[in-house]
């Protein structure tokens, strides 16, 4: 999500319209998602670095939760390398999508397409089933309180279980150059914001929450053990900076090889477009 932020309201609406207007901004692209949003170059190469994460941590054969699953591009993959998947989403429509893919790909025994949001995991069932969770591309950001995603995580998932997550985080150094040339310092503070700030999405409002690594491990750190983290895009240009990748494919590459090589070290694992978490239930 490209933080856009949409016209001040004269007062902030509560947790379950922040919610529902969520849902509705997710549910109005659902349809075209995988269009010009879902296939950005850039969006897809922070995908495949989280497969790569996900392929590392997770046995083959694994019963997984994917939270907020969009419309099933990771679970569907992760299907195909034979893990059973229960992919859910606050979105309807990308529920939809989901199963649809699923059936497209021949996996649908596989995936399980289930509109429970990350808010809401009380509603699922099976204490102990799962040998983890993953969430990729900032859904968790939209949670209003993360810690019941840690208990309900903690729940669900057997001891040892592990969560794979990739957040959006606060301190992006290209997001900032980008908006201090062009004099857009209001721009650069959204990331910056206390709480749930609104991001505009369609035409609609996508409420989101900005985190340091750190800041996002306190929700979990009572049910889950800090195994690694690491910037995401700390090099690498945030997926709206296409034309670096566009004009210069063999630097692009370059910065990703130094993404992958460095950004786990002290200093840089805690700044990035995104950050990537890996949690073991205690």
């Amino acid at each position: 999500m490209t933080p856009t932020p949409p016209p001040p309201r004269a007062t902030a609406p509560d947790t379950p319209q922040r919610l529902r207007e969520t849902q509705d901004a997710f549910d109005s692209v659902a349809a075209d998602y995988d269009g010009e949003r879902g296939n950005n170059a850039l969006i897809q190469d922070m995908r495949r670095e989280m497969w790569r994460w996900l392929d590392s941590t997770f046995a083959p054969g694994s019963q997984l939760i994917d939270l907020g699953c969009g419309t099933g591009l990771d679970a569907v993959r992760m299907a195909q390398r034979g893990h059973w998947v229960t992919a859910t989403d606050w979105s309807a429509a990308m529920i939809r999508r989901t199963a649809e893919r699923a059936q497209c790909e021949q996996v649908p025994d596989r995936v399980r397409a289930v509109s429970v949001g990350a808010h809401e995991l009380s509603r699922l069932a099976g204490e102990g089933a799962f040998d983890g969770a993953y969430s990729d591309l900032g859904a968790l950001n939209c949670v209003p309180d993360l810690a019941v995603v840690s208990r309900e995580c903690a729940r669900l998932l057997r001891p040892g279980g592990a969560l794979v997550f990739s957040v959006i985080g606060r301190v992006c150094p290209w997001e900032i150059g980008h908006y201090l040339l062009r004099g857009r310092w209001q721009r650069v503070m959204v990331r910056y914001a206390a709480g749930l700030v609104p991001v505009g999405m369609n035409r609609r409002t996508v409420w989101t929450r900005y985190f340091r690594p750190r800041e996002f491990y306190r929700s979990f750190q009572r049910e889950f053990r800090l195994i690694h983290y690491r910037g995401l895009c700390v090099f690498v240009p945030p997926p709206y900076l296409t034309v670096i990748r566009e004009r210069h494919p063999r630097l692009y590459q370059r910065l990703w090889r130094m993404d992958r090589r460095a950004t786990g070290w002290p200093l840089l694992r805690g700044i990035g477009d995104h950050f990537l978490m890996v949690m073991r239930r205690r």
